[in-house]
C-alpha cells in the first residue's frame, strides 16, 4: 500500500472534507479520527482499515471522508460527556476518580474543544471547600483565551455555563487549578452540551514538548497578586498563569506539569527558629499526584513523558541551613539532593534535567547544587543534567505576598529559563526580554600613558561598580569603565538602563562597541542629577557580536567618583 504523509497534506483537510463521500460504512469514533491524523502526520503506523475512501492510498482524503461523519445534521441533542482522557486534554496531574477528574496540583488543567450551541461543566469541590473563603482552592475557566470565571471552590457542587445561543460554535475550553495542592483540588464531573455533531466534545492537541517543574512556594506563584510584601498567604493572591513555569511554558510553546508545594524542600521545610521541619519535604511525594491521602496514588510518568524536568528547591531548606550548622546542614542538603536527582532521572529517563535556586536568595547552598549535579554526572556518566544561579528578585520589581516574588519578577525568571531549555535543547531562543548584560564581566580601562590612575570595587551582592579617580588622565576615554561578554544580535531591538551617582551636572559619554573597539553600536551622554541618576535609552544592534561591551567613559577629571548600579541590557524584540 502506498503511504503519503505530509503535512501540507493533512492541511487541506477541511478543504476537501467539503465534497468527498464516505464509501464506508464504519461509525467511526473520534478515537478512529486522531489515530487516521496521526498515521497520515507519520506519529502512529498506518493501518488497512484507514484507507476508507478504498482508493489504495492513506492520505488526506482518507481523513476528509472520515471526518464527513462528524459533520453536523441540523438535529439538535442534547447530551453529557464525562472530563476524561476520551473528551479532554489534561495537562498535570489529573486523577479521576468515581467520575469526576480531579485538578490537583498548580497549573493542573483540561483542555478541550467544543462544538455546540450550547454548553455548561460541573465542578467538584473536595474537603477544602470548608476552609475559610481566602483559603480555598482557586480556579478559572477560560473560553477561547478569555477568562470567563475566575473564583475559589466553596460548594460541593457548581455548574458553570461556557455559552448559549441559537447558533452553534466551536470554542476550546480550559479549567484550570490556579492555587496549590496544599490548599486542595478542584474536580469537573461533566460536560453538558446542546449539539448536532456526533462527536461534540474533543481533546484539544497535545503540544510537542513537554516540561515538569518541581519547586516550592514561588513555583506555585504565591503571592504573586498579594497587595504588599506585608500581605498573609491567601490561595486568593496565588495565581499559577502568573508563574515562572507557566510562562516558560507558554513562551516555548509546551505542555507542562507541576509538582509544588509552599514551604516545601529537600531536607527541611520552612523553619522560623532553625530545627529542622520533616513534615515539609517534596521528594516522598514527587512520585504521588498529591500529598493529601485521597490522591497519593502512584503517579504513571511512562503517560506523558517529560522532555525536561526543572529542579526549584532550596529556598526553603535555606532556613534550615543556616548559622553555625550551616556547613553540616548544607552538606547534607547536597547528598539528599544527589539522591532526588536519581530518583527524578529514574522516572524521566529521557529528560534534561535543569536544577536552578535564588530568586528570593539562599544563594549560599547554589554551589551545593553544583557539588550534587558533579557527583551525580561522575557517577552515572549523565551529560544531559545543568545548573544555573536565578538572579535574586529586585525591589524595582515589587514583592508579592510574604516577600515572594511579583508578577514582573515571574516574568523576567520564564524569559532566563526559557532561554536555558532553548540552549540546552539546541532550539533557537528569541531572547526576548533577556537581560543580555547579566552575567557579563565587570573590569576598567586605564590608560596610564595618559596619567590617569584609579581605584575600583565591584560588590557581588548588588552588581554595583565604584571607581575612584585620582587622575582621570588628558580625555574622558584616559579611564572607562567597562562591562564585556554582552552577546547581541543583528537587528534586535535593546533596551538600555542603568543608575548612576556622581557628581551633579557631570556628563559622562556612554557606548556599545565591540570588544576591539573598531565599531560602535551605540552612543550617547548621561548628565547626573542626584543620587542613582536613572539612565535609558533603547537601541538597535547593526551585527551580531557575542562579546560586545558597555562602556562609561570617566577620564579626564580628577579626585571624583563614579558608581555604576543595576545596568540591564534587555532584548526587546
Amino acid at each position: 500500500m502506498k503511504r503519503l504523509i505530509t503535512a501540507a497534506a493533512a492541511a487541506v483537510t477541511a478543504a476537501a472534507a467539503i465534497s468527498t463521500p464516505v464509501l464506508s460504512a464504519k461509525d467511526y469514533t473520534v478515537s478512529d479520527l486522531r489515530d487516521l491524523s496521526s498515521a497520515i502526520l507519520g506519529s502512529s503506523p498506518l493501518k488497512e482499515e484507514q484507507d476508507v475512501n478504498n482508493d489504495g492510498t492513506i492520505n488526506s482524503f482518507d481523513l476528509a471522508a472520515m471526518r464527513k461523519a462528524f459533520a453536523p445534521t441540523g438535529v439538535f441533542t442534547q447530551s453529557s460527556y464525562p472530563a476524561d482522557e476520551e473528551n479532554v486534554r489534561f495537562t498535570g496531574r489529573n486523577l479521576v476518580s468515581d467520575g469526576i477528574t480531579w485538578l490537583i496540583q498548580s497549573g493542573s488543567a483540561v483542555e478541550f474543544i467544543v462544538n455546540a450551541r450550547s454548553a455548561e461543566i460541573t465542578l467538584k469541590g473536595d474537603s477544602s471547600i470548608s476552609n475559610g473563603e481566602d483559603y480555598r482552592s482557586r480556579y478559572a475557566v477560560i473560553v477561547d483565551g478569555e477568562i470567563i470565571l475566575d473564583s475559589t471552590m466553596g460548594e460541593a457542587e457548581k455548574t458553570v455555563s461556557l455559552f448559549s445561543g441559537d447558533e452553534a460554535r466551536t470554542a476550546t475550553v480550559k479549567v484550570i487549578h490556579l492555587s496549590e495542592a496544599n490548599n486542595g483540588a478542584v474536580g469537573i464531573s461533566e460536560i453538558k452540551v446542546d449539539s448536532d455533531v456526533k462527536a461534540p466534545v474533543i481533546p484539544a492537541a497535545e503540544k510537542e514538548l513537554r516540561i515538569e517543574f518541581i519547586g516550592d512556594s514561588i513555583t506555585c506563584a504565591y503571592g504573586v497578586e498579594g497587595s504588599s510584601a506585608y500581605e498573609s498567604f491567601k490561595t486568593t493572591t496565588e495565581n499559577f498563569m502568573k508563574s515562572y513555569a507557566y510562562l516558560t511554558a507558554q513562551k516555548l510553546g509546551a505542555d507542562y506539569s507541576a509538582v509544588s508545594y509552599s514551604g516545601h524542600g529537600i531536607i527541611s521545610g520552612y523553619t522560623s527558629d532553625g530545627t529542622k521541619n520533616s513534615e515539609a519535604l517534596l521528594p516522598p511525594y514527587y512520585e504521588q499526584y498529591g500529598k493529601q491521602t485521597e490522591y497519593s496514588e502512584k503517579w504513571d510518568f511512562t503517560k506523558a513523558p517529560n522532555d525536561v524536568v526543572v529542579i526549584n528547591l532550596g529556598t526553603n531548606d535555606s532556613s534550615y541551613a543556616t548559622g553555625d550548622h550551616f556547613e553540616e546542614r548544607a552538606q547534607e542538603y547536597c547528598d539528599e539532593y544527589e539522591k532526588f536527582l536519581e530518583t527524578v532521572r529514574k522516572n524521566n529517563p529521557d529528560a534534561y534535567i535543569i536544577c536552578t535556586l535564588g530568586t528570593m536568595g539562599a544563594a549560599d547552598l547554589y554551589p551545593y547544587i553544583e557539588q550534587a549535579v558533579s557527583a551525580f554526572k561522575e557517577k552515572t556518566g549523565d551529560e544531559r543534567i545543568s545548573s544555573y544561579l536565578s538572579a535574586v528578585q529586585s525591589a524595582d520589581n515589587g514583592y508579592g505576598s510574604d516577600w515572594h516574588p511579583s508578577a514582573v519578577t515571574q516574568q523576567k525568571c520564564a524569559y532566563v529559563l526559557a532561554d536555558k531549555i532553548c540552549q540546552v535543547l539546541g532550539m533557537d531562543s528569541d531572547q526576548i526580554g533577556l537581560d543580555v548584560a547579566a552575567d557579563a564581566q565587570y573590569s576598567i580601562s586605564i590608560d596610564e600613558s595618559s596619567g590617569a590612575n584609579a581605584a575600583t570595587y565591584f560588590s557581588d551582592y548588588d552588581k554595583s561598580f565604584w571607581i575612584n579617580m585620582v587622575s582621570g588622565g588628558s580625555s574622558p576615554d584616559s579611564v572607562e569603565a567597562v562591562v564585556s561578554g554582552i552577546g547581541l544580535r543583528k537587528n534586535g531591538k535593546y533596551l538600555l538602563s542603568f543608575k548612576c551617582t556622581t557628581t551633579d551636572g557631570t556628563e559622562l559619554p556612554v557606548i556599545i562597541r565591540s570588544a576591539d573597539g573598531s565599531t560602535v553600536y551605540f552612543s550617547d551622554t548621561f548628565t547626573a542629577a542626584g543620587e542613582k541618576t536613572p539612565y535609558e535609552a533603547e537601541f538597535t544592534a547593526p551585527a551580531d557580536d557575542s562579546e560586545a561591551e558597555f562602556v562609561m567613559q570617566i577620564g579626564g577629571k580628577d579626585y571624583y567618583s563614579v558608581t555604576l548600579y543595576e545596568l540591564h541590557i534587555e532584548k526587546t524584540g
